[in-house]
C-alpha cells in the first residue's frame, strides 16, 4: 500500500487555496443556477451540495492522505458526483480546474495524468453538449487549464523531490561529518594513549630498569668495597635525575633533554659513554656518510630507538660489547645497534604482557613506522642481534656545523 507524500507546510497553504477554489466554484454554479431560474435549479443545487460534502469527506478521513487505493475511490466518488452536476449545468465545468490538482497530487504519476485527460475530455464534451455545438474555442479553456495544473504540480514535485534529496545529502553529510569527527577524536586519543606509552616505556621505564641493576650492584658491592658501593649509588643518583629531568620535559612536550644541548650525533656519543659506565659492556658509537639536518621527529625517535635497543642488550643479552652506527644515505638515514651477546630467535618473541613488559620491539617499530621507516631485526641464539632502523628524509638540507667532523 503507497502512501501519499507527506504535506509541507507550503503544500498545506496551496491544499487549503484548492478547498476555496472549489467551494466557491460549486457555491458560484448553485447561486447562477438558482438566480438564472433554471428549470432543474434545485437539482443544481442539490448536487453541488452533495459535491461538496463529498469533497469535503476527504480531507476528514485519514486513509485518504495514507492510501493511495483509498484516495482514488475517493477521487472515483467525486467525480461521479461532478459528472451528475456537469450534466445538469454548464457551469459545472469550471470545476474540473480544482479536481486536476487532485487527481495529480494524490494518484500516481501516469495514473494521475491519465484522471485528468479524462476529466478534461468530460468537462469538454459536456460543454459542448450544453452549447448545442462543439467548437475547438470552447475546448481550449479545459484543455488549458488541464496542461497548466499539469506544469504546475509536476514542476512542484520535481522541485520538491529534488529539496529532499539535497535534505538528506545534508543530513548524510552531517552525519558523515559527525562520524569522522568521533573517529578522528577516538584515533587521536588512541595514537595520544599508544604515544605516552612509548614515550613512559623509553624514558621512565628504561631508566628505572638501570637503577634497578645499579642499586642491585650496589647491594652486592657493599660488604666488599663501600668505595664501590657509593660509586654504584651515585651513578644510580645520577640515573634518576637524568629521568626526572626527562620527565618534566616530556610533560612539558618538548624535545628530550639528551638533545637540548648538543646534537644526535652527541646525544648517541653521550649514550654510550653513560651506558658504559655504569653496566659491564663496552658501548662504542660510530657515524657514516655526510650529516645532514634532521627534523627534529626524526633526531627524538633515532634516539629513543637507540635507548630502547641498549638498554635490552644491557639486561636480556648478556654481551659484552655493543655498537651503534648512525648512516647518512642520502634519501634515508639507518641506525644499527650491534651486539655480541647471546641472540634469540625473534620468531619466538613472546606477545606484549603488562606485568612482564616486552614492549621495547613494539614500541620502536611504531616509532620507526610513525615516520614512514621501518625496523629490522636479525638474530639467532648465540651469535648477537643486529637491530637497524630506517627512516626517510623529507629532503637533503645543510649539515649542522656541530655534526662536521
Amino acid at each position: 500500500m503507497n502512501a501519499v507524500p507527506a504535506l509541507t507546510p507550503t503544500n498545506r497553504v496551496l491544499v487549503w487555496c484548492l478547498h476555496l477554489l472549489l467551494v466557491a466554484l460549486l457555491a458560484l454554479a448553485a447561486a447562477r443556477a438558482a438566480v438564472g431560474g433554471q428549470p432543474q435549479a434545485a437539482l443544481v443545487i442539490a448536487v453541488a451540495v452533495l459535491c461538496g460534502v463529498v469533497y469535503a469527506a476527504g480531507p476528514v478521513l485519514p486513509r485518504v492522505r495514507t492510501s493511495r487505493q483509498f484516495a482514488a475511490g475517493w477521487l472515483a466518488a467525486l467525480g461521479a458526483v461532478w459528472l451528475v452536476l456537469v450534466a445538469l449545468t454548464a457551469d459545472g465545468v469550471w470545476v474540473a480546474f480544482p479536481m486536476y490538482f487532485l487527481q495529480l497530487h494524490l494518484l500516481p504519476r501516469w495514473a494521475g495524468l491519465s484522471a485528468v485527460v479524462a476529466t478534461a475530455v468530460a468537462a469538454i464534451t459536456a460543454f459542448a453538449a450544453h452549447q448545442g455545438v462543439f467548437s475547438p474555442v470552447a475546448a481550449v479553456g479545459p484543455a488549458l487549464g488541464a496542461a497548466v495544473a499539469v506544469a504546475v504540480v509536476w514542476g512542484y514535485q520535481a522541485l520538491y523531490q529534488e529539496s529532499e534529496r539535497r535534505r538528506q545529502l545534508i543530513e548524510e553529510l552531517t552525519a558523515t561529518r559527525a562520524d569522522l569527527a568521533e573517529a578522528q577524536h577516538t584515533a587521536g586519543v588512541l595514537a595520544e594513549r599508544e604515544r605516552l606509552a612509548i614515550e613512559i616505556h623509553d624514558t621512565i621505564a628504561q631508566g628505572l630498569s638501570s637503577i634497578q641493576l645499579l642499586l642491585r650492584a650496589a647491594e652486592r658491592s657493599l660488604p666488599d668495597s663501600s668505595a664501590t658501593a657509593a660509586r654504584y649509588v651515585d651513578q644510580a643518583r645520577q640515573a634518576a635525575a637524568d629521568n626526572l629531568a626527562d620527565a618534566r620535559r616530556f610533560i612539558a612536550a618538548h624535545t628530550p633533554p639528551s638533545l637540548d644541548d648538543t646534537t644526535l650525533t652527541g646525544a648517541l656519543e653521550r649514550l654510550c659513554a653513560t651506558t658504559g659506565t655504569r653496566h659491564q659492556i663496552a658501548a662504542r658509537f660510530r657515524r657514516a656518510g655526510d650529516p645532514v639536518r634532521l627534523p627534529t621527529a626524526h633526531e627524538v625517535a633515532l634516539l629513543r630507538i637507540a635507548q630502547a635497543a641498549l638498554a635490552n642488550t644491557v639486561l636480556h643479552s648478556g654481551a659484552a660489547t655493543s655498537e651503534i652506527t648512525l648512516s647518512y644515505l642520502g634519501n634515508e638515514i639507518t641506525l644499527d645497534v650491534v651486539d655480541d651477546g647471546t641472540g634469540f630467535d625473534p620468531a619466538s618473541l613472546p606477545a606484549p604482557d603488562p606485568g612482564e613488559g616486552g614492549f621495547g620491539l613494539a614500541a620502536m617499530r611504531a616509532r620507526a613506522r610513525a615516520l614512514g621507516g621501518s625496523l629490522g631485526i636479525e638474530s639467532t641464539p648465540g651469535h648477537g642481534t643486529v637491530l637497524t632502523a630506517r627512516l626517510p628524509l623529507p629532503r637533503p638540507t645543510e649539515a649542522h656545523p656541530e655534526d662536521r667532523p
